[in-house]
């Protein structure tokens, strides 16, 4: 599938779309209000860093207890059921006078949750369309998710202008209200992926399983890393710049706009795993310019630039699904978005920790070099592993067969044969 077209006329498509722009807008501008809210309660940069991007910490015990709900419970149900419950809890967040250590706790209790949603959605867009529409259809909606992120903290940052941050509050929970709404009557009830019910065993061995293969393994990490490492710095912007954070969170998501229609798009398939590295590279080449403490015009440009290399996430996401059984899809996307927002709430995290002992460009500049030798010491090991004879595969229960090709690969997963 190549065109756009043909992309929005699969059935259903369009509405799973406009509901998750629903709930892209309400995380957006509620995550600015949240950060903005905290930071002015406490003058902490550490603080401010994680309100906006804690909740992330907070999947990986969620990917421990409910991944395995991924493909053995009902998504339509799952995920309007889950923007209900982001609605209250936000709407929580909105009320005067709550302390800082209860906001925390609701941010924590949000990012559980949260850990389910991600593997719904992948698996569920997984079914939507052909298979070979995976990446196209992936690329929109990060698309999709770019501009929500424009608009969103461009609208966020006027509206906090004008509004209070709890009244931008009691806004996102209206938008995720919208969101569940958009779910339950666009789309058709499905039945589970899997058959089984959700556990914590479940979740374990599947996760096992996922996790035992090398390539897999790599995969993951190239997916995790260089990207927490680089929302650590973007975690900064409402201390490194108050009065622009939404300027330079817009340019960002700008940037990253245009890195996936790029390679949903523009890049033939045969090209896309060439661009990687070089993505992951760009991804946090130009924050290490953030040394010199460039002012809010210069900083949006590197933003813009650096954003760009979000793209690498179209291109690893093709490979884990050439990588990873039909059935395992979901928890095997979940696990992907979990282990991403994990090592985005830990970049957060680290991000705050060093701009509290030194300064926000310190921090960003450090965080991109770590990010840099991240992705270099991945693609040595890649290298390596494509010089290895590969390993037969076991699935529970089921006994290791021969290894036809390198890897283990679904032919059909591979566009042109997100």
């Amino acid at each position: 599938m190549r065109s756009y077209r043909t992309l929005f006329r699969t059935p259903e498509f369009t509405p799973f779309l406009l509901s998750f722009a629903a709930h892209a807008a309400a995380q957006t501008i509620g995550g600015l209000a949240l950060g903005t809210l905290v930071f002015r309660a406490t003058g902490s940069p550490l603080l401010s860093a994680v309100s906006m991007f804690g909740p992330q910490l907070a999947q990986l015990l969620g990917a421990t207890f409910l991944l395995s709900g991924a493909d053995r419970l009902p998504p339509r149900a799952i995920l309007s059921g889950l923007a209900l419950v982001f609605a209250a809890g936000t709407a929580v967040l909105a009320l005067p006078g709550l302390p800082v250590a209860a906001v925390f706790a609701v941010v924590l209790a949000q990012g559980l949750i949260a850990s389910l949603g991600g593997g719904v959605r992948a698996g569920l867009l997984n079914e939507i369309l052909p298979k070979n529409g995976y990446v196209l259809g992936r690329s929109v909606f990060n698309m999709l998710w770019g501009l929500m992120q424009v608009a969103g903290f461009a609208t966020g940052g006027a509206l906090l202008a004008l509004l209070t941050p709890r009244t931008c509050l009691l806004l996102a929970a209206a938008l995720y209200v919208l969101s569940a709404l958009g779910t339950r009557l666009g789309l058709t009830a499905r039945p589970p992926r899997s058959s089984g019910r959700p556990s914590v065993s479940a979740t374990w061995r599947t996760n096992a399983l996922l996790w035992s293969s090398r390539p897999r393994r790599l995969t993951y990490l190239g997916l995790w890393i260089p990207n927490g490492l680089v929302v650590g710095c973007d975690s900064l912007f409402v201390s490194y710049a108050p009065g622009a954070a939404g300027t330079l969170f817009a340019c960002g998501a700008l940037g990253m706009f245009m890195g996936d229609v790029a390679v949903g798009r523009l890049v033939p398939p045969a090209w896309r795993p060439r661009l990687a590295v070089p993505l992951r590279l760009l991804l946090a080449a130009p924050y290490l310019f953030f040394v010199l403490q460039p002012g809010v015009a210069l900083s949006a440009v590197a933003t813009a630039v650096a954003s760009v290399g979000y793209g690498a996430s179209l291109v690893l996401q093709e490979r884990l699904m050439s990588l990873t059984p039909d059935d395992l899809a979901g928890q095997a996307l979940g696990l992907h978005f979990v282990g991403m927002s994990t090592l985005q709430g830990v970049g957060a995290a680290l991000a705050g920790t060093v701009a509290q002992l030194t300064s926000p460009a310190t921090a960003m500049t450090l965080l991109a070099a770590a990010s840099v030798t991240v992705t270099l010491t991945l693609a040595a090991l890649g290298r390596h592993e494509e010089r290895r004879p590969a390993a037969p595969e076991a699935r529970p229960g089921v006994p290791p067969q021969p290894a036809a090709t390198d890897t283990p690969r679904r032919g059909a997963r591979r566009e042109g044969a997100q």
